[in-house]
């Protein structure tokens, strides 16, 4: 296959998703889902045979975010977004904003934390290892908001309006390099905000919220652009294979569509997840408090209670 997209006439089936997709895998992609699958499995396994528990949930999250990364790049999906911009915009789309999220929830830094080796005494293990790159200078850098929101920005309008799309779309390592990319940004960006993992910034919920809602409008902006684009705004899609039946222009504007819609129904889970976590947090904090109470006897109170009763007798 010609994976440049300029002016190719691919002999393609009619793209439907009523009848299964072909297998088309990206073996890069492939082998990374299958490793990442059989990885994070073994870290659970290894906990349940020293007898501690690992949350269902937590693995279920993560293996359907593996799950829409196969998706995308594992099935004839991965072929029709070389050829159809709308294509291509839902792959961008979902291995940078849904997998990312649906990977954090399954937690596995924390995962790998509590399953790795621990170094013996004045040796460093893998655990040892993973705890240093967290805290690394590096790794502050790369999750800070100041580095993540522009970059999250500029992997669109410095990627798909200037001519380096096309270039990266002229070879299969351009592609896959672009896609790696994506998945990257997506995971620095909401690392910090979904607070599920360890590192090195963990701020409030508040300002987790506000990091968020940062990037979401130039995100709508981006979509919008397109759908309003009076002509087609990328020649990798330019012209588009005849035996798809498609426009370029209509094609483009359901591309736009689509980045469109993808800057708010991510937003809408994020939220549900900060929110559920922060209820479970003032959760947590009350329990504690309560527990203290119990322990000294109601100090704080009783002291309360006498303070206002020597008020009280002071008014008399």
């Amino acid at each position: 296959m010609d994976h440049s997209g300029h002016g190719m006439d691919m002999d393609l089936p009619p793209f439907t998703l009523g009848r299964g997709l072909a297998f088309s895998a990206d073996p890069f992609f492939l082998i990374g889902c299958v490793a990442a699958l059989v990885l994070y499995g073994y870290a659970v396994a290894r906990l349940r045979r020293r007898g501690d528990a690992w949350p269902v949930h937590r693995t279920v999250l993560f293996v359907l975010g593996v799950l829409t990364i196969a998706l995308v790049m594992c099935t004839a999906l991965n072929d029709y977004g070389m050829v159809m911009f709308s294509v291509h915009m839902v792959q961008h789309m979902v291995i940078s904003m849904l997998s990312p999220i649906l990977l954090l929830l399954g937690a596995p830094v924390t995962l790998a934390l509590r399953a790795l080796p621990v170094g013996g005494r004045g040796r460093t293990g893998p655990r040892e290892l993973l705890l240093k790159l967290l805290h690394s200078h590096y790794m502050r850098i790369i999750t800070h908001p100041v580095f993540t929101i522009p970059l999250f920005i500029a992997s669109l309008y410095g990627l798909y309006f200037t001519p380096l799309f096309d270039w990266l779309m002229g070879s299969t390592a351009g592609h896959l390099a672009m896609m790696v990319h994506f998945l990257a940004v997506g995971l620095v960006f909401f690392w910090p905000i979904m607070g599920v993992d360890p590192g090195p910034h963990r701020p409030g919920y508040v300002m987790r919220m506000l990091e968020l809602f940062a990037g979401m409008p130039f995100h709508a902006f981006f979509g919008i652009a397109l759908m309003m684009g009076s002509a087609p705004m990328v020649g990798t899609y330019m012209n588009p294979p005849s035996s798809l039946g498609i426009d370029a222009l209509s094609d483009q504007s359901a591309a736009g569509g689509i980045a469109w819609a993808f800057s708010e129904i991510p937003s809408v889970l994020v939220l549900i997840a900060l929110v559920f976590q922060w209820y479970r947090s003032e959760q947590r904090t009350a329990r504690r408090s309560d527990r203290a109470a119990d322990r000294d006897g109601d100090k704080e109170l009783n002291a309360y209670n006498a303070y206002l009763a020597s008020l009280q007798a002071r008014g008399q």
